[in-house]
């Protein structure tokens, strides 16, 4: 067994005394972890962080072994470290990748997105709505996309108000009006106006829509973290989602 691929550094924790096993995300090979002998030292220490584009070569003798993992850096996220909200978001997306993608399945659009959005990392506005983004993606490679075009009762594309905890497709007002929504309506998710079919991404984004828009996410990839059994999800999460509520001026 033996690939080479271009790879993402999500996790890295001690194995012995020198070596040190790795997560990666990979285009072609998904999620993928293996041993960097000598992992521990200080010359790999810049190159085993969170966020760094490596070239890993992956070996074992059978396919089912965490095998050994050589890796080039191709490209360090250091720059990251200098910005809190930048810092806080590389943790997050990381370990959220490590948690919830199932091992070796590949998901080369989520790979490529997550690259865009690491590229992209800081405070400010357009930043946090490409990261709202990136987790309904995340929910789509998953499979618990959510479907907020139209009203899952009457089909209607207008007036849209509200999200089935259950299936995450949209319900309008006027259904939950006519008494279509039966036991369900009270348990109902708001729907945010940023995640509307009509939201513009002109349109000013204040703090408290952004807090909206993530705890809607959240309670998908809550939902998905329970389901795959993995535990609730990572810390750096809610320490992300905390800096992005601030207002930028705050």
């Amino acid at each position: 067994m033996d690939w080479q691929d271009e790879a993402l550094v999500l996790t890295v924790r001690p194995h012995g005394e020198t070596s040190a096993i790795v997560d990666l995300f990979t285009p072609a090979h998904g999620l993928h972890a293996g041993i960097v002998r000598g992992g521990l030292s200080r010359r790999m220490a810049a190159v085993l962080q969170p966020g760094t584009q490596v070239q890993a070569r992956w070996q074992a003798r059978l396919e089912d072994q965490l095998g050994r993992l050589t890796l080039e850096p191709l490209r360090s996220r250091a720059g990251l470290w200098d910005d809190r909200t930048a810092l806080a978001a590389l943790a997050a997306v990381c370990q959220m990748v490590a948690a919830l993608l199932p091992p070796r399945d590949p998901h080369p659009g989520l790979y490529a997105a997550t690259l865009s959005l690491l590229d992209t990392a800081g405070p400010g506005e357009r930043w946090a709505r490409l990261y709202l983004a990136w987790e309904r993606l995340l929910l789509d490679e998953l499979g618990f996309g959510l479907d907020l075009s139209t009203c899952a009762l009457t089909g209607s594309r207008v007036n849209l108000a509200f999200v089935s905890p259950k299936t995450g497709r949209a319900v309008s007002q006027a259904a939950v009006d006519r008494g279509l929504a039966g036991d369900w309506a009270d348990r109902l998710l708001p729907l945010p106006a940023v995640l509307r079919p009509d939201a513009g991404a002109a349109t000013p984004l204040p703090p408290a829509e952004l807090t909206a828009g993530l705890a809607l996410t959240g309670h998908f990839l809550n939902r998905l973290a329970t389901e795959i059994g993995a535990g609730p999800l990572p810390a750096a999460r809610a320490r992300l989602v905390e800096r992005l509520s601030i207002p930028s001026n705050g």
